[in-house]
């Protein structure tokens, strides 16, 4: 005898959706959502979707009536709870268009609680289309299998972003000049904490300064070579994680 298979199925489509969902909940799903699954997944009826809302966690849903402009789906049971992520921003100057849409979705991928983007002296961008963006930090987590979505602040100026700077999170300021070693510096920190990355160009003198007189701020160091921003951005996030993220729980757990 053949084995039932599992529902919902691993394959099963996913979505992040904007209500907050309950089990035996019934709504439609229009606009991109209905088109994705009508059109590009071509579910039928009975068939499953999973769906996520960045509160109560992951969910499994089935599908009831399919129209060419939208889908109906009915919630039917809770299969995990918003995951917990590190209380880690990365604020990261403004790229170009592709580098910092890589930045999005690899710090989503990675599991920043925030993404707060800066504006320098030396940015080639000075403005973000953050419906863009959160499009794409969203389509980052569903296909990683997220089920929590990081915050996306609007852009600022570094002053002003250090003029508000919270005093009880550190500022981990990568400097190509020269600091700590980033792996030293993250793993003997407690608390909540945030990465600098700088633009194309680095830091001005003046900027500099600036981040350094800052009592928050800790210089650190990526290592002998000078990276893009977007890698450094990568880097900074996958050394956090493992030397003082959930990466490191990870591998507690499993001990």
């Amino acid at each position: 005898m053949s084995a039932t298979p599992s529902w919902p199925p691993r394959s099963a489509p996913r979505l992040f959706v904007e209500d907050e969902l309950a089990e035996g909940r019934t709504f439609a799903l229009d606009g991109g959502h209905a088109h994705y699954l009508g059109k590009v997944m071509r579910v039928r009826e009975g068939d499953a979707v999973i769906l996520c809302d960045n509160i109560t966690g992951e969910w499994a849903a089935r599908v009831g009536q399919v129209d060419k402009r939208r889908v109906d789906v009915t919630v039917v049971e809770h299969l995990r709870e918003r995951e917990s992520v590190p209380d880690l921003w990365l604020c990261p100057a403004l790229l170009k268009k592709d580098r910092f849409d890589m930045v999005l979705e690899k710090a989503t991928e990675l599991g920043t609680a925030r993404i707060q983007p800066v504006i320098t002296r030396r940015c080639v961008a000075d403005k973000l289309n953050l419906d863009r963006a959160r499009t794409l930090t969203t389509e980052a987590a569903e296909q990683c299998v997220r089920t929590a979505l990081p915050e996306i602040g609007e852009p600022q100026k570094l002053d002003a972003m250090l003029r508000d700077w919270p005093t009880e999170r550190a500022l981990f300021f990568a400097d190509e000049l020269g600091g700590e070693p980033v792996a030293d510096a993250f793993c003997y920190h407690e608390g909540p904490a945030a990465i600098l990355i700088g633009p194309e160009g680095g830091f001005d003198d003046a900027e500099r300064e600036a981040i350094r007189a800052h009592p928050s701020a800790k210089p650190i160091s990526l290592g002998p070579r000078i990276l893009r921003g977007e890698t450094a951005a990568i880097a900074a996030l996958s050394v956090w994680m493992a030397e003082a993220g959930d990466w490191l729980g990870q591998a507690d757990e499993e001990e």
